[in-house]
């Protein structure tokens, strides 16, 4: 069988890629005075410019060529279509369906799933709508001021930008906060000015077992019990997204109560569910519908454009070209937008977590570079932090610069000032300043020349570092939408092309069980398992030290 990194497309691209490190960004501008217009188009209120990438016509096309020699249509058809395209898990990869506002039929095993999505919707609605107009009411008979969301990784990470990135959008009637950690310091430093007549908790696990999840959950149950002395006021004061509905119901919460979460949904992928329950309560359920519309508007383009035109595939051919055949090996998330600071740490574990695999779907290794490490965060306070090693270091870092033509909260003269930033950097990215640049400008400042010579290596710029522009209209819900299935697409063909499973995470389930593991061994005297000498020695001494300082807190308390 035939690996797609022994595809002549494939080697055509290792040669391209040889002679495009002898290449620098402003040899192509200067030989196509028309490389904008080929390299940028708009969808939905985004433009997308990616003519800042070491991408010739003939790149450009052999990139295309990978991506129909690996099948790109016939999978984006396939994961439309209901297929079991998470391979390991055998399991469908719908998060589209729930977001469908077309209702189109999707089938799973030959069952529509769109009638249980639209009924799971409804009830949302429903919810929502109580929540927010004061119907549904604590223990106490208060209505509910304050949401706290329990969960981790796609049910914190989803919710949690979002809700940052739209609060222009939202009203004073509801407050809403989040708690993944499962150190206390979280929990407690959010629950303390809390009302606990006034909040709801969501609890946000599929199995309703997620440790993390469930150890903060039983705390926020034992708080509200240290005010309510009530058991029945758990219903209340607490509803579910999860598919363990005998749990639930043992922890308090009545079915009628729990929200539906299904096996063809990733976490990562599933903030369109139940688990945006928070983006609903803290917006309004109108604006959680246009979220989804803008989602479905690039599920339509992504699923009916041709590869050449199709935003997701040229934004995840570009990054292949970067990691895979450039070799760089990370990517920097840059918005420009202060809404969107927790973009890069939700796109983190969207990619990392999806594409950080070594194994093909054959279980044979791979013997390439697969996902990139996923970083950044804001442009302009990155600019004071690590730009310098984005400039000058020698370790190339393409980036994703994201920024908005209108702002959503305009002050007089802001929004200039951090677009002048945007466009800057990008143009100094590319270009950087050469020797004789720089020699110029010192001598026009009246530096004498030992002077010069000695700052001019100092501040030559190579340049030539890759960049995605992408320029949107406005950060409203619609427009989010997109960008979020923008590049959730990107990594489904990112992953397409490198034959992983893009959709499980056997990572992360290891360290899960390992902790499970050694959980009674610190609770306890429970003779230690086997550990290799350095865990099982870290654990001993954490243990000694906790007696120590137990036994110190006793001798002053006596004293």
């Amino acid at each position: 069988m035939s690996h797609i990194y022994e595809t002549d497309a494939w080697l055509h691209l290792q040669q391209l890629a040889e002679r495009a490190r002898s290449t620098h960004l402003r040899e192509l501008f200067a030989a196509d005075p028309d490389r904008f217009n080929k390299m940028s188009f708009s969808v939905q209120n985004i433009l997308l410019d990616y003519s800042k990438n070491l991408i010739d016509d003939e790149t450009k096309n052999a990139l295309l060529g990978l991506a129909r020699e690996a099948n790109v249509d016939d999978w984006r058809q396939r994961m439309f279509q209901g297929d079991r395209i998470n391979i390991t898990e055998r399991r469908s990869v719908l998060h589209t369906a729930l977001r469908n506002r077309t209702n189109t039929p999707v089938y799973v095993d030959g069952k529509n799933v769109m009638p249980a999505v639209n009924n799971e919707l409804a009830r949302m609605k429903n919810f929502v709508n109580k929540v927010r107009k004061g119907q549904w009411r604590g223990y106490s008979g208060k209505r509910i001021t304050d949401v706290v969301n329990l969960g981790i990784g796609g049910s914190d990470l989803g919710p949690r930008m979002v809700t940052q990135a739209l609060k222009p959008y939202a009203d004073d009637r509801i407050r809403v906060h989040f708690v993944s950690n499962v150190d206390g310091v979280e929990i407690a430093n959010t629950l303390r000015p809390l009302n606990p007549e006034r909040v709801l908790f969501v609890v946000a696990s599929k199995t309703f077992t997620t440790s993390e999840t469930m150890t903060n959950a039983n705390t926020a149950r034992n708080w509200l019990m240290s005010s309510a002395f009530d058991e029945r006021a758990v219903g209340k004061h607490f509803v579910a997204v999860s598919s363990n509905h005998e749990a639930i119901k043992a922890f308090g919460i009545e079915p009628e109560n729990s929200f539906q979460m299904w096996d063809w949904v990733g976490g990562r992928f599933s903030l369109w569910s139940a688990i945006g329950l928070p983006i609903a309560l803290y917006l309004g359920f109108r604006q959680f519908e246009e979220l989804l519309t803008g989602a479905h508007e690039m599920d339509i383009h992504f699923r009916d454009e041709p590869l050449e035109k199709n935003a997701p595939v040229i934004l995840a051919l570009a990054s292949i070209w970067n990691s895979t055949f450039l070799g760089y090996q990370s990517q920097a998330i840059l918005p420009y937008n202060w809404p969107l600071a927790r973009f890069s740490a939700y796109l983190q574990q969207a990619e990392m977590e999806s594409n950080g695999k070594s194994i093909d779907h054959n279980g044979e290794p791979v013997p390439h570079r697969t996902g990139a490490i996923i970083w950044g965060q804001l442009g302009i306070d990155g600019q004071h932090a690590f730009y310098q090693y984005l400039h000058q270091s020698n370790t190339i870092v393409p980036a994703d610069f994201i920024g908005t033509v209108e702002s959503s909260t305009p002050v007089p003269g802001h929004h200039d000032n951090l677009m002048a930033n945007f466009f800057a950097q990008t143009e100094a990215l590319m270009n950087g300043i050469s020797a004789e640049e720089v020699r110029e400008d010192l001598q026009s400042k009246g530096l004498p020349e030992e002077e010069i010579q000695r700052l001019v290596p100092h501040k030559v710029h190579y340049g030539n570092r890759p960049t995605n522009t992408l320029l949107l209209q406005r950060l409203d819900p619609r427009t989010l939408g997109a960008l979020i299935a923008l590049y959730e697409h990107k990594i489904f063909v990112q992953g397409v092309i490198w034959n992983i499973c893009s959709f499980d995470q056997w990572g992360v389930e290891l360290g899960k069980t390992l902790a499970k593991r050694i959980l009674p061994e610190l609770t306890g005297d429970k003779e230690l398992l086997a550990h290799d000498a350095s865990t099982g020695n870290l654990i001993r001494h954490f243990k000694q030290q906790r007696k120590l300082l137990a036994e110190t807190s006793k001798m002053i308390n006596k004293s």
